[in-house]
This record gives C-alpha cells, structure tokens and sequence, in this order.
C-alpha cells in the first residue's frame, strides 16, 4: 500500500515511466499532492510501500499552467503522470497496482 511520504525520500529519484489516471483518481487514492516546484510542476505525490520502503513520486511535468501559463492544462484535466523512482520498471508497476491498472 502506498501513503505518502517525507518529500525528501523522493532525493535522486528519476523518471521511471507514465501511467494514466485522472487527478480525482490520484486524489482519491493518495490524498492531496505537494503543490509542485511552481516552475515545470504542478502536483506531485511523494509516496513509500508501507511493505517494502519502496519509494515512488507521481508527478506532472511541463504540461501544466506553472510551465505553459494559460496555455497549460489545469492541474484538474491532466490524465498522463510521470512515475519517478530508483528501480525504474518496478516504481511503475508499483503505481499501476495501487491504481488497480
């Protein structure tokens, strides 16, 4: 089961790959995100498995008003995520599961 995390657990991760939900559906899942960096993100979850430590981040990135202004998609219409993690595939996977996917 995934539950947030200390944003800090999330140092050195990197993008592992994507997954589609819709921003309800993350909220609903995992609760309200991090606010972003206020430049290229605007949501982000910091996650860990309560089973294995396993720490995982579901984020937008440059797709966004922080990024592309009023040209962006609003926070609340975003449907592609990128997963970010240390053991790449699995990070995925681990977010797929938890999604039900």
């Amino acid at each position: 089961m995934l539950k947030q995390t200390d944003p800090r657990d999330a140092n050195m991760t990197s993008l592992s790959g994507y997954v589609d939900a819709t921003y309800a559906q993350l909220v609903e899942l995992f609760g309200e995100p991090l606010p972003g960096d206020e430049y290229k993100v605007d949501a982000e979850w910091v996650l860990k498995d309560e089973y294995t430590d396993q720490v995982v981040t579901v984020y937008n990135y440059k797709n966004g008003v922080n990024y592309n202004g009023a040209a962006g998609t609003p926070v609340e219409d975003i449907t592609e995520w990128h997963v970010g993690g240390f053991r790449t595939v699995q990070d995925v996977d681990l977010v797929r599961a938890a999604l039900g996917l």
